[in-house]
């Protein structure tokens, strides 16, 4: 079987890697770089800083397609060129048209990581964090013309620890990705699948996050103002603010703490250390969370953390 995969990051790699432990022939990729990066800036930031999607398709001596959008008339005919029976896409920022939906001999597989229908749109990875979920995943499926709404062919479900951030989320998905692309070929070299329509009644769809959503609310629960800050992290800083400054929690060190006092204040700083940079807020479910490493937004700030929480920072 003769692939062609779309991708960047995480995902590409593990597609590619599935795809050789499936035994099929890889005749072309199409990085997300060469999309997002004008010609010249790509050649200088491949020459002097590649990224590790572009040695890993280099140390497999793969092919890569050149053109400028996936949706170009160089793109379509290489896939004519390479006479691809599936195309891969994995983690793409383009809204692919039909004429290129349809070149493959089989078909195009878009590679999307949660269990659709659920969270489809754009970092399904926060999302799930986000919105509290016990499990993630990645789901194969028929791609169309709109986003994230084909038959499904195949879902691997992945747990999501009450630690996890959405690095570990992102790791744990791309290397599912892996195993699930090696059995959806396999299968698809050997016996036919049928795709089962999503069900719309369990959908839910979540756009671009926006400069509103990056900051705290305290009137939450410690659980929900704990998981906003891990499922934001590795993508973006999340800020609470103290005057007319503004501190960016750390999401590897977050510890929630029963309300053993009498304080009822939503907001209300009640522990501070300024050694290991903490300070601890009521949040609205009546319970603390503790948040250490903290760091004042800036990036000649940072350095006077410690000092600003020791003379700055009033307990109540």
């Amino acid at each position: 079987m003769k692939v062609v995969i779309l991708g960047s990051g995480q995902m590409l790699m593990n597609l590619i890697a599935g795809c050789m432990d499936a035994g099929c022939e890889i005749v072309g990729v199409f990085r997300y770089d060469k999309v997002r990066y004008p010609l010249v800036d790509r050649f200088f930031v491949d020459l002097f800083n590649p990224s590790l999607e572009y040695t890993y398709i280099k140390s497999h001596k793969l092919y890569e397609i050149n053109a400028r959008s996936a949706n170009s008339a160089e793109f379509k005919k290489e896939i004519l060129k390479l006479n691809a029976d599936v195309v891969l896409v994995g983690t793409w920022g383009e809204k692919l048209k039909k004429n290129i939906i349809n070149l493959p001999k089989l078909a195009t597989i878009n590679v999307h990581p949660s269990l659709l229908p659920k969270y489809r749109g754009p970092n399904p990875y926060l999302q799930a964090i986000k919105h509290l979920e016990t499990k993630s995943g990645v789901t194969f499926h028929l791609m169309d013309e709109n986003f994230d709404t084909g038959a499904i062919l195949l879902q691997k479900v992945v747990p999501i620890e009450p630690t996890d951030t959405g690095t570990e989320l992102r790791k744990k998905t791309a290397l599912a990705s892996r195993e699930g692309v090696c059995e959806l070929l396999k299968t698809l070299n050997s016996e036919i699948i049928i795709p089962i329509a999503q069900d719309e009644k369990h959908a839910s769809y979540f756009t671009q996050i926006s400069e509103d959503d990056v900051m705290l609310d305290f009137s939450k629960s410690a659980q929900d103002v704990s998981a906003h800050i891990r499922a934001f992290h590795p993508w973006f800083k999340c800020y609470f603010p103290h005057g007319k400054n503004f501190f960016v929690p750390n999401a590897y060190e977050l510890e929630i703490l029963e309300n053993n006092s009498t304080l009822t204040d939503i907001g209300t700083i009640i522990e501070k250390d300024h050694k290991c940079k903490s300070i601890t807020v009521l949040c609205g479910d009546n319970r603390f969370l503790k948040m250490e490493e903290v760091r004042l937004y800036g990036y000649l700030s940072r350095f006077f953390t410690s000092f600003y929480i020791k003379y700055m920072v009033k307990k109540f």
